[in-house]
């Protein structure tokens, strides 16, 4: 892998290098979001319904690089469901360096649900060593996600409201919050203007058509602009990093 922009080193780029350039702001003051999405050139964001078929292994550097550096993973149910997570797999080498920069050595999934359905036998709540968190709604069932140990958020009545939930999730301390989908949670975080950085891998491959594109759902007020923050290239993927414009 090597940097293409800011700067262009002659030696490939290092963990700390990386570390460096996908850090979270200092001393945040409020839940501060990444997205990370792979897509194919033609903007696909799944092959076969799953993000495997567009990923290479420097898109699984950057990918754990923001679960290792993170106080808390988001994701949306349906990716929770579709893509069979479990809890956060951390070596003993990286939750020592979570902790060297005074994170917790596991950071806990949260998953966005407005109808609360999801399979309290499933791996997210018996193959973790943290409790999930559940972001949910005041109508949706919770008795059995509470029973099987997750700790649930309520943000909204019929709807999750992601500014609340943003917020809560902030009142818990975790502010370094590291999205991974799926479409329809990003397009719901663009649409109330909550995305701060986005970490985008693009695959040299052509989907085809059909595909759903990475962001899906209710449509933005407008257009929100991003600064291009860093560019990397490893064997024709492209690992693209774009931060919300100071003042935008």
């Amino acid at each position: 892998m090597r940097l293409l922009w800011p700067t262009t080193p002659a030696d490939p780029v290092s963990d700390a290098d990386l570390e460096r350039l996908y850090g979270y702001p200092e001393d945040l003051t409020r839940p501060w979001v990444q997205v990370n999405f792979v897509s194919s050139a033609d903007g696909a964001a799944a092959v076969d319904e799953l993000s495997e078929g567009l990923s290479h292994p420097a898109d699984k550097r950057v990918f754990l690089l923001g679960r290792l550096l993170s106080d808390v993973i988001l994701v949306g149910a349906g990716t929770a469901r579709a893509e069979g997570y479990r809890g956060a797999r951390i070596s003993a080498e990286r939750a020592a360096r979570r902790v060297s920069l005074g994170l917790s050595e596991v950071p806990p999934i949260a998953v966005v649900t407005r109808s609360g359905d999801l399979d309290p036998a499933g791996p997210l709540f018996t193959d973790t060593k943290v409790p999930p968190i559940v972001i949910t709604t005041e109508k949706a069932p919770r008795a059995a996600l509470e029973r099987a140990g997750a700790e649930v958020i309520l943000a909204g009545t019929d709807d999750v409201d992601l500014g609340t939930a943003l917020e809560l999730l902030g009142k818990r301390g975790l502010y370094r919050v590291d999205c991974e989908g799926g479409p329809t949670l990003f397009g719901d975080l663009i649409a109330a203007d909550l995305v701060d950085q986005l970490c985008l891998t693009v695959a040299p491959l052509l989907a085809g058509a059909g595909a759903r594109r990475i962001a899906h759902g209710r449509p933005a007020p407008e257009p929100r602009r991003m600064d291009l923050a860093s560019v990397l290239s490893e064997d024709g993927f492209t690992m693209l990093r774009y931060r919300r414009r100071e003042g935008g």
